[in-house]
């Protein structure tokens, strides 16, 4: 049995984009990614996860957009929408102060039994970390190192 994983867009952004200058933590993004690969580790996605990553490649790398989506839209990653998921997203932008696009990810791996939203957005884990199944991807290392994975 693998772990199942809400990856975010800030997340699988560093699996499409050449890394930035300083960008951090693209290592631990690419491990995740690896690990979907090899069936180590399950995605699952919110509705709109494929239009807003693919709304920052238009912007940051036109040139390749349309492949990466193919690419993106190949990997066939199960979808979790539900008026649960809806409403539990809502209630966290209010209660933070966070945009539903934001929200909708980590309402994902709240309403599925066993899931963890991985981010790179430290912005929102500061903001919404205390709702629990969320880490960032900075973390990765050490929740490998605990034996999260079966």
């Amino acid at each position: 049995m693998s772990v199942v994983v809400v990856a975010d867009a800030s997340v699988l952004l560093k699996w499409m984009l050449p890394p930035a200058r300083g960008e951090r933590h693209v290592d631990e993004a690419l491990d995740l990614m690896s690990r979907v690969r090899d069936g180590q580790v399950s995605l699952i996605e919110p509705p709109h996860w494929l239009a807003e990553v693919g709304a920052v490649l238009a912007r940051l790398s036109p040139a390749t957009v349309e492949e990466d989506v193919v690419w993106l839209e190949a990997l066939r990653l199960p979808v979790h929408a539900s008026a649960t998921v809806y409403r539990r997203s809502a209630a966290l932008a209010c209660q933070y102060g966070q945009h539903m696009f934001d929200t909708l990810y980590h309402a994902v791996a709240l309403e599925r039994p066993g899931a963890i939203l991985v981010t790179a957005d430290e912005r929102y884990h500061r903001a919404a970390a205390g709702e629990g199944a969320m880490l960032l991807i900075s973390e990765w290392g050490s929740f490998l190192a605990a034996g999260n994975l079966c």
